[in-house]
């Protein structure tokens, strides 16, 4: 926010006054609160940004849809679409618009991926596949408090923390989830939410009435780190990352091309300036509360085969 023409970074809070005036100092900040409602209440804040686990997003959401400011929450939005609807409900109410942090909708590189999609080059979408795992993380092996994977403070564990990126970039890229099924358990028994999930699903027809299908499969404790999604069309496919820093393979008729496209030094940059963009009435920003509640719903179906 402060590398954004038209931001300015005015206070920070957190319950911890002490960390957050040295907060304050560190990163030139004029004003610091240790009460959300200060913050939220002073006049010299026009906008919010909610960064705490999902358990409080309500909360601060509806505190600042009350005070009339513009505010972008953490994802995943909420921890139920119940609680996303009563959101996007307050801050239409109010007519100021909530964001949401799926950042990845606003990054160059998926941006590369939608053109390619969107004309043609892969041709008709037949089917999607996202594959990820990873080995246990160290502080989940001890035992030790974590609110990621404390359903009652996030909503599931690292499914929804992580394939929430993941399942709502891919309907940014290829368009709304309308029937979905999954499975999911704990295998491990590290923490109380599931650990490994499946599902599957098929998106909204697309141009012509051609509907594609899509399967995922999620694992927190496996012998080492995959993350990899294939985007199967009529005349090639398309391979990358959701989250490593790998090059984009665009395959057309058995020749591949592969594009390296650079993160920014700040993951949020190009999605805090489309918020900026949509503020000054530029463009509207890609990543709503509207769309948002749709990667809330598709995990709560896919979580209701818990096992």
């Amino acid at each position: 926010y402060q590398q954004t023409p038209g931001f300015v970074v005015q206070a920070v809070m957190r319950r911890d006054a002490a960390k957050a005036a040295d907060y304050a100092a560190r990163h030139q900040v004029p004003v610091w609160y240790s009460d959300a409602d200060a913050l939220i209440n002073d006049p010299q804040v026009d906008a919010v940004y909610i960064a705490t686990p999902p358990d409080s997003h309500l909360l601060y959401a509806l505190k600042v849809a009350a005070a009339g400011k513009i505010c972008c929450v953490e994802k995943p939005m909420a921890l139920n679409t119940q609680q996303c609807a009563e959101m996007n409900a307050a801050f239409a109410a109010a007519g100021v618009p909530l964001f949401v942090a799926y950042y990845r909708r606003s990054l160059p590189r998926f941006l590369q991926i939608k053109q390619w999609l969107d004309t043609g080059r892969i041709g008709i979408v037949r089917h999607v596949q996202w594959n990820f795992s990873r080995s246990a993380n160290p502080l989940d092996l001890t035992g030790a408090a974590n609110w990621r994977t404390d359903p009652a403070q996030a909503g599931g564990g690292y499914f929804v923390d992580l394939a929430s990126h993941g399942l709502d970039l891919l309907m940014y890229l290829l368009g709304d989830i309308t029937q979905v099924q999954g499975q999911a358990l704990n295998q491990q028994g590290l923490y109380a939410a599931e650990d490994a999930v499946t599902a599957q699903w098929r998106f909204a027809p697309a141009a012509a009435g051609h509907v594609a299908t899509g399967s995922g499969f999620w694992h927190f404790r496996t012998d080492g780190r995959r993350d990899a999604v294939e985007i199967i069309g009529s005349k090639g496919h398309i391979r990358f990352s959701v989250f490593q820093d790998e090059s984009l393979q665009l395959t057309v008729n058995g020749v591949t091309e592969e594009i390296f496209i650079e993160n920014p030094p700040h993951i949020q940059q190009y999605h805090v300036a489309n918020i900026a963009a949509q503020i000054r009435g530029d463009a509207p920003h890609p990543s709503s509360g509207d769309s948002a509640i749709r990667a809330t719903a598709v995990m709560e179906q896919i979580l209701a085969g818990r096992m």
